[in-house]
């Protein structure tokens, strides 16, 4: 039976810590692949702004910096492999600039492929949207009555914002990647994928799965889903953070996966923070839905058969995850303009601050209106009241607290109501009441809102390609 294939994670978001990747493979040099996780929901839009201003710009750049940050461990002989979603809307332009450190780095030998075949923009346009694209089987989930792309949450019809449409990917599985593996990658760079394929693609190519091996498949997905949020598996956001040791430092995660689909999560010994049964457990519960039928690209699993148990310190052994077939669509993660929106903050203590705080926050609102400014939504916290938590109760009145933050939002359709808004905190200096401080950061910027449009995509219309960079 083949070893276990460790396999790491360095980024759990597009923000990560940037030295994370370095960290680790001094810690823990014997890694065989490393992941990394830049896309959130909505991070292709983000990008999308950028490519705007430069059309190569449009992928996640901290990823060339982390490579190179790993020039030293392979110039002295590593060999960990780098399966990431860096590549964003663009692979080829990320291919590229890694390509050129590994030339400055006289790291000539490192291969990089490329997987793309995710944006589905076109077929989501309202001039080609009329084609039906989804299965049969898909209707009912997609909630409309022609099972074209409606909204997989609110079931409304995508001609309602299909003229704001910005980016439409979907979330590709394992197969491209482990194709790219087998072909002799070091890299593999791709667009939008599911965040456990990172992990899947690697185990495939490794162990020579079949892509019927549904129980393997699904326990790969358990490994994948427990360290795509990096440090989350070794306590970050857990419930007892404030008692974890070294918890500045955390040590990001490693899954040993076996042959049969089961792992060991661990991290580098002498790294912070735990991997125990209740934090291991907290992660193969985030951001499951339904535990007995967990969708991704490659398989569909249940989370009700697994094992979970501790095997030693740091060492916790998932094991047990049962699959069977995915579903004949992907679903697709498109993004739209939907208006514009701005924050403003400022500090107001003393006697009566929250009273006066909430005060200058409706003054400010109710000037604009009257000066013809209309917003869809606005609102007025006062930070420190348990005012950020929705339904929360404060237990202290506002007549003891002596300090707080207002902070005032605003969403238009329009930039220019918006755009008025951000003049309006300043002058609380001077024309609010007495006790306001900590404005030293200019206006407030304006910030477009891009809305979520999560659907589905027969999988017959998504063509994945795999391809080698060329440096020539």
């Amino acid at each position: 039976m083949s070893r276990p294939l460790k396999i790491a994670n360095a980024s759990g978001f597009w923000g990560d810590q940037p030295d994370a990747a370095a960290r680790l493979v001094a810690a823990q040099p014997d890694l065989d692949f490393l992941t990394l996780d830049y896309l959130a929901e909505v991070s292709l839009s983000i990008m999308a702004i950028v490519r705007a201003k430069d059309p190569t710009a449009g992928y996640a750049r901290d990823f060339v910096e982390v490579l190179r940050s790993l020039v030293p461990f392979y110039q002295a002989g590593g060999k960990m492999k780098i399966v990431t979603n860096a590549g964003g809307l663009d692979p080829a332009s990320c291919a590229r600039a890694c390509a050129e450190v590994l030339q400055a780095a006289q790291l000539p030998q490192l291969k990089i492929f490329t997987v793309t075949g995710d944006d589905v923009l076109p077929l989501l346009h309202p001039a080609k949207s009329r084609f039906h694209l989804i299965s049969e089987n898909d209707k009912g989930r997609t909630g409309g009555e022609d099972g074209r792309f409606s909204n997989l949450d609110t079931a409304a019809p995508l001609a309602s914002v299909a003229p704001r449409l910005v980016t439409a990917n979907a979330y590709l599985g394992s197969a491209p990647i482990a194709e790219a593996l087998r072909a002799g990658a070091d890299i593999v760079i791709t667009g939008r994928v599911a965040d456990p394929s990172l992990t899947v693609g690697p185990c495939l190519a490794h162990f020579g799965w079949k892509p019927t091996d549904y129980d393997r498949i699904a326990g790969a997905t358990v490994a994948g889903h427990l360290i795509e949020c990096g440090t989350q598996a070794t306590g970050g956001f857990s419930t007892d953070w404030l008692d974890l040791p070294d918890n500045d430092n955390l040590g990001f995660p490693i899954v040993e996966v076996s042959a049969d689909g089961s792992c060991v999560v661990t991290k580098p010994a002498g790294t912070g923070g735990a991997v125990t049964l209740p934090i291991v457990k907290e992660q193969l519960l985030y951001e499951i839905g339904d535990p007995g039928s967990y969708l991704s690209p490659d398989v569909t699993v249940s989370f009700l058969t697994l094992k979970v148990e501790a095997v030693g310190e740091n060492r916790v052994r998932v094991s047990g995850a049962t699959g069977r077939a995915p579903t004949d669509s992907y679903k697709v993660s498109a993004t739209y303009r939907d208006g514009y929106k701005a924050h403003g903050l400022i500090t107001i203590f003393g006697h009566d601050a929250v009273r006066k705080a909430r005060h200058a926050g409706d003054g400010i609102l109710r000037r604009l209106q009257e000066r013809g400014c209309t917003y869809r939504e606005s609102l007025i916290e006062c930070l420190g009241t348990g005012a950020s938590v929705r339904g929360l109760v404060s237990r202290m009145s506002d007549t003891q607290l002596v300090e707080t933050v207002l902070r005032v939002s605003v969403a238009a359709d329009t930039k220019e109501p918006v755009e008025r808004f951000t003049k309006e905190i300043a002058p609380l200096v001077t024309c609010g009441p007495q006790g306001v401080t900590g404005y030293a950061t200019g206006r407030p910027k304006v910030l477009p809102i891009f809305g979520y449009w999560p659907c589905l995509i027969s999988k017959s219309f998504v063509k994945p390609i795999v391809a080698r960079e060329s440096r020539e």
